[in-house]
C-alpha cells in the first residue's frame, strides 16, 4: 500500500534539506577542531612564544619604559599582548585553507549540497575557538604575574568580546589569502608582514613616545585600537593622554574588525567559488 505524505510534511522535509550555512559551518568547525586536537603543537608553541614575549618585555625591558600619564608597565603590556595574540597565528589559518585546497578536500566539500560560505565559516569558527582558549590561558598567566583588571564583569566581558571580534575579522583575511595564494612563499610572506603590523602599534609602547608621523600610523593600526580599548575596559593604563584614539578607542575597536570582515569575507567567498586545483 502506498502512503501519501501531506503537503505540510513534504514542505517541512524540503526545509530540512535546504542548505544552512551556520549549521554546516558548525559541522565543519567540529572537523577542523578535531584536527587541532590531534595536532595541538601549533597552539602550544604559539602560546609559549606569546608568554616569552610577555616575560621579556615585562621584566627585561619594562623597567626602562615610562608611560605617558604614568602607571604600571605590566598592566599596560598585558592587554596589548592579548590584542597582538589575535593577530599572531594568521598564517596558520592561511596554511590550513591552502592545504585543504591542495589535497582536494575543498573540492570534496564543493561537490556537496552545501552553501559556499560553510567551509570558510567552519574554519573561522574553529580558529576562533582556539583563539578564545589561547586568550583565556594568557589572561590566567597575566593574573599570575601581577596583572589584574580593576573594572567590573560587564567591562571585562566587553573587552574580551572586542579582542575576539578583532580575531574574527582577521581570520577572514587569512582565509582569503589561503584560498588565493597557496605557495609556501606566500605563507612566509604573511609571517614576515605580521611582525611590522604587530609591532607598529601601541602594544609595547605608547604612540605618544614615537615620532609624530609614526605615532599617527600606530594609532590607526587596528591592533592599537583594540589594545587601547581593552586597556580602558580592563581599567589599566592606556598610555594615551590625548588624541582621537584616547577618546574613541572602543568605537575604533568595534568598527575596524567590521571593516576588515566587510572587505575580506566577500573576497573569500568569491575566491572559494572560483577555486580550482
Amino acid at each position: 500500500m502506498t502512503t501519501t505524505r501531506s503537503p505540510i510534511a513534504a514542505a517541512a522535509d524540503l526545509r530540512d534539506r535546504r542548505p544552512n550555512a551556520l549549521r554546516e559551518g558548525l559541522l565543519i568547525a567540529g572537523r577542523d577542531a578535531l584536527h587541532q586536537i590531534r595536532e595541538p603543537w601549533g597552539i602550544v608553541f604559539g602560546l609559549a612564544f606569546n608568554i616569552m614575549l610577555i616575560l621579556m618585555f615585562g621584566f627585561l625591558f619594562g623597567g626602562a619604559i615610562e608611560l605617558p600619564g604614568g602607571g604600571d608597565y605590566i598592566a599596560y603590556l598585558l592587554p596589548g599582548m592579548f590584542a597582538l595574540t589575535m593577530l599572531f597565528g594568521l598564517e596558520s589559518t592561511m596554511t590550513a585553507m591552502a592545504e585543504d585546497a591542495k589535497r582536494g578536500i575543498t573540492d570534496r566539500f564543493r561537490s556537496l549540497p552545501i552553501t559556499s560560505a560553510s567551509v570558510a565559516l567552519g574554519r573561522a569558527i574553529a580558529d576562533l575557538g582556539s583563539s578564545a582558549l589561547s586568550l583565556a590561558v594568557l589572561m590566567l598567566g597575566g593574573l599570575l604575574i601581577g596583572w589584574h583588571p580593576t573594572t567590573g564583569p560587564a567591562e571585562i566581558t566587553v573587552a574580551v568580546v572586542l579582542l575576539l571580534w578583532l580575531r574574527f575579522g582577521l581570520l577572514w583575511l587569512g582565509i582569503f589569502l589561503g584560498l588565493t595564494f597557496r605557495g609556501t612563499g606566500a605563507t612566509t610572506a604573511v609571517q614576515v608582514l605580521v611582525w611590522p603590523i604587530g609591532f607598529l602599534s601601541t602594544v609595547f609602547v605608547s604612540a605618544e613616545t614615537m615620532p609624530g608621523w609614526l605615532g599617527v600610523i600606530a594609532e590607526w593600526n587596528p591592533v592599537s585600537a583594540t589594545a587601547t580599548a581593552a586597556r580602558e575596559l580592563f581599567g589599566n593604563p592606556t598610555g594615551a593622554t590625548s588624541g582621537w584614539l584616547a577618546e574613541n578607542a572602543v568605537v575604533a575597536a568595534s568598527v575596524w574588525p567590521l571593516v576588515i570582515t566587510g572587505v575580506f569575507l566577500p573576497l573569500a567567498a568569491t575566491a572559494y567559488r572560483r577555486l580550482r586545483r
